[in-house]
């Protein structure tokens, strides 16, 4: 069985966890198609038979490299996602999902043809490096970025932990061009972090990314909080990149009744359209709920706060979330390369597409370039240190979230005032 993953790579995957894996394996072989592809089809075959025929330098024709660079280009003419893998590129593919392997520890995207950080992994040599959510990576190792495919890109991130690799990044907030040294490692990462009362009757828990153990870190965390005293949660998924959808659906289920349609998916045609309903039978947990956002909540995240969202179950604070959410499905060919091809959208409960659009937050609150650059430290390092250790090392003193702040104050008033339709507020 396949596990249904939305995509978002990661330039080194934790152990067991394949963020960017095949959803379902399917092969090429089948009718031949007709109409315009077929005359497409012709063509693509005649220039190669030209080539063939009249091409100047003919002991220097690789036919597999051109054919393969011909059929990348038609793949990512289509979305930045679908792509083609060769032989080589399809076996490291298959080799991810198996073990462990060297990476800096940041989760990425193409986005508008530039490699860009949707979001670095708390504790990595990535985040310790500085790198921070929208880098566009310019060169690495002193190779230009522009025009590679994205399993290029991460070819040239990965490697075995202790090595050192260099990448040079823009910066659009600040137009700044940055060179980091960073020494890759063996990526692990906790998902539920941080779990604990912001205020007396209210509790807080963050989730890094969607695995195959959060769902069960988060019911602990909630039954610890609940143990507190806790009548509001505060779910922060800011910078949460995503993972595993099965995982989402798990998270987000304490919280919906037996039968509740949390996401779906849909293909070209009626018939595909697959649903993910809630399926425990214990009470939902009927307490508010604000989520955090922003631009690094993507995918898997970007499910569960529309979830909470559509069905009035939580409030969205923040900022805009990242737009991504299309199902890829990795089919084999009888050259051993394969193709990963976009074949459906997730849509939330409403019938809102999440890809390219992403989610608004009721409560906006936005950040300036420099809270934003001060909070991501400060939400993964001022946990793990004193104030004056962080201090010394980041040369500023902890800011106020305002983002966090505002999430309290929503939780107050929806406490106070019980609008959520059909609300209780926990005893």
């Amino acid at each position: 069985m396949f596990k249904r993953v939305l995509l978002t790579v990661a330039a080194a995957v934790p152990a067991g966890l394949a963020l960017a894996l095949g959803l379902q394996m399917l092969t090429g072989r089948g009718p031949i198609f007709g109409g315009e592809a077929a005359r497409q089809a012709a063509q693509v075959e005649e220039v190669l038979r030209l080539v063939n025929k009249y091409y100047v330098r003919e002991a220097e024709v690789d036919y597999p490299k051109i054919t393969e660079s011909a059929l990348d280009g038609m793949l990512h003419s289509l979305d930045p996602h679908s792509d083609f893998m060769s032989r080589r590129e399809y076996g490291d593919f298959k080799d991810d999902t198996r073990g462990e392997f060297g990476g800096i520890g940041v989760h990425i995207e193409m986005r508008d043809k530039r490699l860009t950080v949707v979001a670095p992994i708390a504790g990595t040599p990535g985040e310790r490096a500085g790198l921070l959510r929208g880098d566009q990576f310019v060169k690495v190792d002193g190779q230009e970025m522009e025009g590679l495919s994205l399993d290029r890109c991460l070819d040239l991130l990965r490697g075995a932990p202790g090595t050192t690799v260099v990448v040079s990044v823009h910066r659009p907030r600040t137009k700044e061009t940055l060179e980091r040294t960073i020494v890759r490692e063996v990526i692990k990462v906790q998902s539920v972090r941080e779990a604990h009362m912001v205020a007396p009757d209210i509790g807080t828990v963050r989730i890094l990314q969607f695995g195959e153990k959060t769902a069960d870190e988060f019911q602990a965390a909630l039954a610890a909080l609940e143990g507190q005293g806790m009548r509001a949660l505060i779910l922060d998924l800011r910078d949460n990149p995503g993972g595993l959808l099965d995982a989402a659906v798990k998270v987000v289920q304490p919280f919906f009744e037996k039968g509740e349609l949390i996401v779906y998916t849909q293909g070209r045609t009626p018939d595909t359209r697959d649903e993910m309903r809630a399926e425990s039978t214990a009470p939902r947990r009927a307490y508010p709920v604000a989520v955090l956002i922003n631009g690094g909540s993507a995918s898997a995240a970007e499910i569960v706060a529309g979830a909470l969202r559509d069905t009035r179950r939580g409030i969205l604070v923040g900022e805009k979330s990242f737009g991504k959410g299309s199902v890829q499905t990795v089919m084999s060919l009888r050259s051993g390369g394969a193709l990963r091809l976009t074949t459906a959208l997730y849509y939330v409960p409403s019938g809102e597409a999440i890809n390219g659009h992403g989610l608004e937050p009721q409560v906006k609150v936005p950040l300036t370039a420099d809270e934003d650059h001060k909070l991501a430290i400060q939400r993964n390092r001022l946990p793990v240190m004193t104030p004056e250790e962080f201090r010394l090392q980041f040369e500023f003193d902890p800011i106020e979230d305002r983002q966090m702040t505002a999430a309290i104050e929503a939780l107050r008033g929806m406490m106070a005032f019980d609008v959520r339709e059909g609300m209780k507020t926990a005893p």
